[in-house]
C-alpha cells in the first residue's frame, strides 16, 4: 500500500443514508478475487440505467464533482460483509470516505485496504455537504497524523478517531503482512532468545 499521511482534495457529495455494500458493489460482480477492476462497477445500479445508458442524475456522472474524497450520508457500508466494497471504492480512486457513521465490518475492510473511513459528527457532515454543493471546487484536507479533517479556506475543522495500529500502518504504507515483515529482525531476535 502507499503511504498516507495527509490528503488535500476536492470531494464528491453523496448525501444518501444507509448505503449498503450491495449498492456500493452489486453481488453479481463478486466473482473475481483480484482487487483490480472493481471500480468499474462501483455504484453500478445507480450510475447506469437498466438499459445500460448513463444515469445523468447520479453524482458520479457529474463532471463538476471530482476528487479522492467521498462524502456520504449516515450509516455507510451497512449490509453484508463484503471486502469488495472497499476494493471498488479504492479502485475507483477514492482514498477517503467521510460519514457520520460506518458499519464496523466495512470500516475494518476499508482500513485493511488503505481506504480511510473518517467518522465525523452529523453537524460537520451537513456542513461539508452544503459547502461542496455550493462550491464543488472546495478542497478538504484530511490529516491522519493529527487526526483532523478541515475545509480549506475556512475555520471549519473537526477531529476523528482511528485505531492506533491502523494509523501506523496507513502512515507507513503497510498492510498486516508488511507490518510483520517490518518487525522481522525483532521477531527473529525473540525466537533466538527462546531457543
Amino acid at each position: 500500500m502507499e503511504k498516507f499521511i495527509t490528503l488535500n482534495s476536492k470531494a464528491v457529495p453523496l448525501p444518501i443514508e444507509n448505503i449498503d455494500t450491495d449498492q456500493i458493489i452489486p453481488a453479481r460482480f463478486l466473482k473475481a478475487t483480484d482487487k483490480i477492476g472493481f471500480g468499474n462497477n462501483l455504484f453500478k445500479d445507480w450510475r447506469f440505467k437498466k438499459d445500460g445508458t448513463i444515469n445523468d442524475s447520479f453524482v458520479l456522472n457529474h463532471k463538476k464533482f471530482k476528487g479522492a474524497i467521498l462524502i456520504a450520508g449516515n450509516n455507510f457500508g451497512c449490509g453484508s460483509s463484503r471486502e469488495h466494497a472497499a476494493w471498488a471504492l479504492k479502485d475507483y480512486g477514492f482514498k477517503v470516505v467521510v460519514s457520520s457513521y460506518f458499519a464496523d465490518i466495512f470500516k475494518g475492510n476499508a482500513l485493511n485496504n488503505g481506504l480511510l473511513p473518517v467518522q465525523i459528527s452529523p453537524e460537520f457532515l451537513k456542513l461539508l455537504l452544503e459547502i461542496i454543493h455550493i462550491n464543488p471546487e472546495t478542497e478538504i484536507t484530511v490529516d491522519i497524523e493529527k487526526q483532523l479533517i478541515s475545509i480549506n479556506g475556512s475555520t471549519a475543522i473537526e477531529s476523528f478517531e482511528i485505531d492506533s495500529y491502523k494509523k501506523y500502518c496507513l502512515m507507513n504504507g503497510y498492510d498486516d503482512i508488511d507490518f510483520l515483515i517490518n518487525k522481522k529482525e525483532r521477531i527473529e531476535a525473540f525466537e533466538k532468545k527462546l531457543a
